[in-house]
């Protein structure tokens, strides 16, 4: 029978089945899939409590929460959210506990405390970390780990991470390393601002380095190459919160993301953040010249104008720059921070709140420099030495090549 005289059904189907033996199989199995894969065995008669949100997803799109609820012999009671909600639509200041459609309460992790309460943790014997990171020291996610990590070792809970992929690699690590007692919501540990690292290998330091002592188990992926960025990995993305949409904007946000506590927009309320900076009292052009004059490797920079729609600036028309990466094998996301805010502060002196750069920056002796006008690339030589020492410390955490 030819196709002309096959019924239409059948032909649906045959299309159906072609192109599903077409569709791309994900490279990596991640913490979650790896689980899956294994029966749920390391879970098996555990009375569980999942750190997760809408990032927790197998790599055939299934949700972690019904995954759990399907498990035999896992008894998933309780659920915890972070910054941004369960659900990874929430950008305000205080997130509210709420009921997950399952039924499952969940407890913010983002409201009155960002550290489980012992009645949150009331009879359970193990808790279950699930989020996607974006590999920079101040995106907070790995401080709820963190704080997580230590309830469980105060109350005798296992710890168990899903691993994730590092979606800016595991191979680059820049920017000035955290010193010890500094440490914050916006900075869990001692690390650079961008670690190379994925959650598991965090854990793993954390853990140890803080002498954390909790019983902790971490799911490793399998396929994860530490050269791996995230298009490498076939999996599907996943925007991990509400203005990180996209591989180039994970890429820039170490970098651009310092400026974010200053007086300037970084495109929070427009289609395009972090590729995107401006203020109403700035002007674009002139900026985009002082950036070009420093010659950056992998960006390009245009000027433009912008409103955004809600955070900083909400409603204001902006002048600015647009941030274009022509180049990711070539560009050093720090570098580009740091031009950014010594253009800003070269031009702007007297508008654009300098002290505010000193927060995510975290490095006193890099911000002194960079006030009394040092260029970028002086500043960078600041901190190489810490962070060869950065290096030596995390190699033993390591968990993929």
């Amino acid at each position: 029978m030819n196709h002309a005289t096959r019924p239409l059904a059948a032909l649906l189907a045959c299309a159906a089945v072609s192109a599903a033996q077409q569709e791309p199989a994900a490279v990596v199995r991640t913490g979650l899939d790896v689980l899956v894969a294994a029966r749920f065995e390391p879970l098996r008669g555990r009375h569980v409590g999942l750190i997760s949100n809408h990032t927790g997803r197998t790599a055939d799109g299934r949700g972690i929460v019904e995954v759990f609820l399907a498990a035999d012999g896992v008894d998933l009671q309780v659920l915890f959210s972070p910054e941004h909600g369960f659900e990874g639509l929430l950008d305000q200041a205080r997130i509210d506990d709420a009921t997950h459609r399952s039924g499952l309460r969940i407890h913010s992790l983002y409201g009155e405390t960002r550290k489980p309460t012992p009645a949150m943790l009331e009879g359970l014997d193990t808790l279950v970390f699930d989020i996607q990171d974006i590999g920079c020291r101040f995106y907070t996610y790995i401080s709820t780990m963190r704080l997580a990590m230590e309830a469980a070792a105060e109350h005798g809970l296992r710890f168990v991470v899903l691993d994730r992929p590092n979606p800016i690699g595991g191979v680059a690590v820049d920017g000035p390393v955290l010193a010890a007692g500094d440490e914050s919501f916006v900075a869990a540990h001692t690390l650079p601002l961008r670690h190379g690292m994925t959650v598991g290998e965090l854990a793993r330091m954390m853990n140890d380095e803080r002498a954390i002592g909790c019983e902790l188990q971490v799911i490793a992926m399998e396929g994860w190459q530490r050269a791996m960025l995230w298009d490498a990995t076939g999996l599907l993305w996943v925007d991990p919160s509400p203005n990180m949409r996209t591989l180039t904007q994970a890429l820039l946000y170490p970098g651009v993301g310092l400026v974010e506590t200053t007086n300037v927009s970084v495109g929070r309320g427009t289609d395009t953040p972090f590729e995107i900076v401006g203020a109403p009292w700035l002007d674009g052009r002139r900026l985009a010249a002082s950036l070009r004059e420093r010659g950056l490797p992998g960006v390009a920079f245009v000027p433009v104008e912008f409103v955004p729609e809600s955070s900083k600036h909400a409603g204001e028309r902006c002048g600015g720059v647009q941030i274009l990466l022509t180049d990711r094998d070539a560009i050093d996301p720090l570098r580009v921070g740091l031009t950014l805010a010594w253009a800003l502060h070269r031009l702007y002196p007297d508008t654009w709140d300098v002290d505010r750069f000193a927060r995510l920056l975290a490095e006193p002796e890099v911000f002194a420099a960079f006030r009394t006008g040092a260029y970028p690339e002086q500043a960078i030589g600041l901190w190489q030495a810490e962070l060869d020492a950065f290096r030596a410390r995390r190699a033993r955490y390591l968990l993929y090549r």
